[in-house]
């Protein structure tokens, strides 16, 4: 571990400033902390509401990552407020956390840590905190003592394990006021405490700290395999990919809406296909921050090969039944009457030969288990090099998994969005409707695969997506959906992705204008290809990812008026949409029996970002109406009843309504965003 601190950097900073620094370094260094977890601390002088100088408490607030942290996200606490503590001799934690509400500086803050006290009861000026695999290497083996002080002496105190709150606190207090002499703390399963007097001190101490233990456990595992045999070989690239694809569906389906992420690097491979994988998955998580996120144990799905989804799709099925029955077993030894069951289902699933599945309730947070469960992966390793590894205890386990103030930071999160943890695929998601339809179904939720003939254009649209909805919740990818490889590839890079696919909006098109007479055969086949075939090539694909994921799904197929009032002139177009609806309807009849809903939507003369409206197309329409080029907007909006220009967003809303429950019992429906058109009501 080397130091990143730079006093080109740091000498500009001071106070509070220093300490973001200092915590921006240590976020940076992710075997050093998961997400959200650790905090730092300064003491500082302050005036209070009165203007009297007063000692203060700068700490992390709860729910803010050290990666990113700011000034804001450290709420001062009084420090004369936290001293008053000190003869107490235990404090509930619903208690405390009122008691700090009464203590801060800035009313309306953030919450600060729940590790306050422990920051405050320390009398160096600087403190920080992490959960450093290296460290927790140490003390998840049941050589924990012997291996601390053969690599510290006796300068680093060991604390057994306690959760987080006010005891913790302080053991940590009575421990420094007995050993005034000591460096640092390490406790055990959970991290480490260094501290110094300036900011840098702690900083230096920490990284100091974190080498030893790097140093110790690279000299321990020279020339070891660290899981021992594989039992599972794990097959190239493409296959594992190949299986990935036939069974994520099917493991999203098992598991409930999610979004899935696959890891398959090559030492996740390694601990997932070894002989060790299945035992020491199960032993326990490697600090109280990873069972917030990932669970205390993953689902491990006992394979003996990984090349046939057919084969492992039952044995999947299985593990992750026994798992949901362990979960629950488990619940009911450890909850205290009154606390209700949360979802039974596994976070990370562990398939040899394959990989590590992660759920989450979008793509942040899957990413986020994926990365806390590699940061397990690395510990079990180095852990195993010491002694056999051992974590929490179930109870314990279950006291941070349950926490009353986790289960109450629940309650502040904002309901989820109406489209949540559902993946849709747009079709011609580039420009016009489909990029209208796709920020529209974004912006409630749901996350978006844009599939268009312009690769760039749907990449341009997925990362605007990304930037106004969070990163890694849409996707660009080219596809031609006359080509059926091109269709299955763009099905592919979305389940890859996100797992499946819950939302269809098939909305690809191209208008060909021309007399029938006058009419290439060649544009009448390629108005086929796409307006009809395409959406042939695309509703197959879905309803069999639907029956797969076993969940049912929706279909929206955008059509046109031209379905019901064929216009002059636009026969390649009107009969090619037609042969759409009528397909959206079969869908429809044979979706039913399996949760599908398939729906049309037919606008008209939706002109604004549409390259469905070609220059050639506008001359030739504007011909075929006997009007200029210059007229042909405004003829189209005089000709419907409202009188209204109809806007991609328009007809985005409708395409909402369709993909969304609130039209759960509506399937063969046609509805029409053309502003009243006489001859193309519905009958």
């Amino acid at each position: 571990m080397r130091s990143r601190w730079s006093d080109d950097e740091a000498g500009k900073l001071s106070g509070l400033d220093l300490l973001v620094y200092a915590s921006r370094l240590i976020g940076a260094e992710t075997s050093l902390v998961v997400w959200g977890g650790g905090n730092t601390s300064i003491k500082v002088s302050e005036q209070d509401h009165r203007g009297r100088v007063i000692p203060v408490l700068r700490v992390k607030g709860s729910g803010s990552d050290l990666k990113s942290v700011q000034k804001k996200d450290f709420p001062g606490v009084r420090m004369d407020d936290i001293l008053a503590l000190l003869d107490r001799e235990d404090m509930p934690d619903e208690e405390m956390v009122a008691y700090l509400a009464h203590a801060l500086q800035d009313v309306g803050g953030p919450r600060p840590s729940i590790e306050t006290l422990l920051h405050g009861f320390l009398p160096a000026e600087a403190v920080i905190h992490t959960h450093a695999d290296a460290i927790v290497s140490l003390t998840n083996n049941d050589r924990a003592r012997a291996v601390i002080s053969g690599v510290y002496g006796r300068r680093v105190l060991p604390l057994a394990y306690r959760r987080p709150g006010f005891r913790i606190s302080k053991d940590v207090a009575e421990t420094l006021r007995d050993h005034p002499d000591a460096t640092a703390l390490i406790l055990e399963q959970h991290g480490t405490i260094c501290w110094g007097k300036t900011v840098r001190d702690a900083y230096e101490a920490t990284i100091a700290l974190i080498t030893a233990a790097e140093e110790a456990i690279a000299k321990r595992r020279k020339g070891r395999r660290v899981f021992g045999r594989p039992c599972v070989l794990a097959r190239a690239p493409a296959d594992r990919r190949r299986v990935a694809i036939a069974i994520a569906p099917r493991l999203r389906g098992l598991l409930g809406r999610c979004v899935l992420s696959l890891d398959g690097s090559d030492d996740v491979l390694e601990f997932v296909s070894s002989a060790a994988a299945e035992e020491l998955s199960q032993i326990g998580p490697a600090t109280p921050d990873h069972t917030i996120y990932s669970k205390r144990l993953p689902c491990f799905v006992p394979a003996d090969r990984a090349d046939d989804p057919d084969r492992l799709l039952p044995v999947i099925a299985s593990a992750v039944e026994r798992f949901v029955r362990d979960y629950t077993a488990y619940f009911t030894a450890h909850a205290p009457p009154g606390l209700a069951l949360t979802d039974p289902m596994p976070r990370v699933v562990l398939i040899p030969g394959l990989g590590m599945f992660t759920a989450g309730k979008d793509k942040r947070t899957a990413g986020i288990i994926e990365d806390i469960y590699r940061h397990t992966i690395a510990v079990l390793g180095n852990a195993s090099a010491f002694g056999r590894y051992v974590s929490l205890s179930a109870q314990d386990a279950f006291d941070v998994e349950y926490w009353p103030l986790e289960l109450y930071k629940l309650t502040l999160s904002p309901p989820e969005k109406e489209l949540a943890r559902r993946v849709a695929l747009v079709t011609g998601g580039a420009s016009g409707i489909g990029r209208a339809a796709a920020a529209r179904l974004a912006r409630e939720g749901a996350h978006v695969v844009i599939g268009d003939l312009d690769e760039a254009g749907a990449r341009k649209v997925a990362d605007e997506i990304a930037a106004a909805q969070g990163a890694g919740r849409a996707i660009g990818v080219g596809m031609d959906v006359s080509s059926e490889a091109s269709v299955v590839a763009a099905f592919e890079a979305g389940v890859l992705a996100y797992g499946g696919l819950d939302i269809l909006v098939s909305n690809a098109g191209i208008a060909h204008a021309a007399p029938v007479d006058r009419m290439e055969l060649a544009d009448w086949e390629r108005s086929f290809a796409v307006n009809a075939t395409g959406h042939f090539l695309v509703g197959r694909a879905a309803l069999k990812g639907f029956k797969a994921q076993g969940r049912g799904g929706v279909m929206v197929f955008v059509a046109t008026k031209n379905v019901m009032s064929p216009g002059k002139d636009f026969a390649a177009y009107s009969a090619s949409k037609a042969a759409e609806a009528q397909l959206a309807k079969v869908l429809a009849l044979e979706g039913g029996p399996v949760g599908v809903r398939s729906n049309i939507v037919n606008p008209d003369a939706v002109f604004r970002d549409s390259k469905l409206w070609s220059d050639e197309v506008r001359r030739e329409r504007a011909a075929a109406q006997g009007i200029s080029v210059a007229e042909l907007e405004d003829f189209y909006r005089k000709r419907n009843v409202l009188g209204a220009p109809i806007l991609p967003e328009d007809v985005a809303e409708a395409i909402l309504f369709l993909a969304s429950d609130r039209s759960s019992k509506t399937t063969g429906c046609t509805i029409t965003v053309d502003g009243g058109i006489r001859d193309a009501f519905p009958r």
